[in-house]
């Protein structure tokens, strides 16, 4: 008879488990407390990547093989000790949303079929200024995952030209995402024209290997860097997240050297516990130093000197100034 529920302690909070014998990954059978067992295992490093951080609620009722929808609002009721922050979004509404600062934050947000872990940006003490550059290095069909190595280390290069360190992990699917620490001194839009800048420039360096195109139908057989990643609202799975997969393969930090032979099908919620176990947390020196934007900055000024204006924005957000025509090139030529 499955059971129906079970209570977890962590760190002298308790936590109550749903449905903790329901299958949430099918290649091995693991179930939702099995879930949360992962995030206990790792719970000092998947902390690290959303402490005090908005965090959007991407909820997988069923386990990764299921329907999965977002919940940008925390429902009731909450746990007493339960924390949130308010955030506002492009449209203008706002959102009071789950604010992590212990494991036992995590152990919650599983509970309610969160494999994932999906932070802003910033800090509940500044919502309004990002600390973390993201980089999401995204292969487009085809690519293997060999290419999205050599432009990682391409992205590696010329951050370190500009005095700035990388942090490589994972995506937990086909992809690479590395982050830099920097000083939350510039808003989203800045931060996001930095890193359309970044992105310019490594498609300059590997024209055949990368693309910062925003249109699929742009982008060919390459590894797309989503500039737009780093713009309000936007969120990305954070370190030692469970991605939704049957293998329940996890966004893993790495070292730049493990980055150049590892196997992302390797790292999943049944070995990372013991590779978390054995080597602590390999980003966990991420919040050592905070970098400047502005070496990135004076990279998009020469660029828009040099008559690069901005690039398109998601769909969702309001037209900005600047901002070439959203729509799909190919559409355009057939309406002019």
């Amino acid at each position: 008879m499955a059971t129906a529920h079970t209570e977890v302690e962590v760190e002298g909070r308790t936590v109550r488990i749903s449905n903790p014998d329901k299958v949430f990954f099918s290649a091995r059978g693991e179930t939702k407390l099995d879930l949360v067992r992962y995030y206990l295992a790792v719970g000092p490093g998947a902390l690290l990547g959303v402490r005090e951080r908005p965090t959007v609620l991407k909820r997988y009722p069923d386990g990764a093989g299921g329907e999965f929808f977002y919940q940008k609002r925390v429902p009731a009721p909450l746990p007493e000790w339960l924390q949130t922050v308010t955030v506002t979004f492009p449209s203008g509404r706002s959102a009071r949303e789950l604010c992590p600062v212990d494991v036992a934050h995590l152990v919650w947000a599983a509970n309610l079929g969160c494999l994932d872990l999906n932070p802003w940006a910033v800090r509940r003490s500044d919502v309004d200024h990002p600390d973390e550059l993201r980089v999401d290095l995204d292969p487009q069909p085809g690519v293997e995952f060999a290419t999205v190595r050599r432009v990682a280390a391409e992205v590696r290069d010329v951050l370190e030209g500009l005095g700035l360190r990388g942090w490589p992990k994972t995506s937990g699917s086909r992809g690479v995402h590395i982050y830099v620490r920097i000083q939350p001194s510039w808003d989203f839009l800045e931060v996001r024209r930095a890193a359309l800048a970044l992105a310019r420039e490594v498609e300059r360096r590997l024209p055949d290997l990368a693309t910062s195109k925003w249109w699929k139908e742009e982008r060919g057989t390459r590894v797309f860097i989503d500039y737009n990643q780093n713009a309000r609202d936007r969120t990305i799975a954070s370190v030692y997240s469970v991605r939704a997969n049957p293998e329940g393969r996890v966004s893993c930090p790495v070292t730049w050297e493990e980055l150049q032979t590892v196997n992302p099908s390797d790292l999943t919620i049944a070995t990372v516990p013991a590779r978390f176990a054995k080597l602590g947390d390999v980003g966990a020196g991420i919040d050592a130093v905070a970098y400047s934007l502005q070496p990135l900055l004076d990279l998009a000024a020469r660029d828009e000197a040099q008559g690069l204006g901005d690039a398109p924005w998601p769909p969702h957000f309001p037209k900005q100034q600047g901002e070439p025509k959203r729509v799909q090139p190919s559409k355009a030529r057939k309406e002019e």
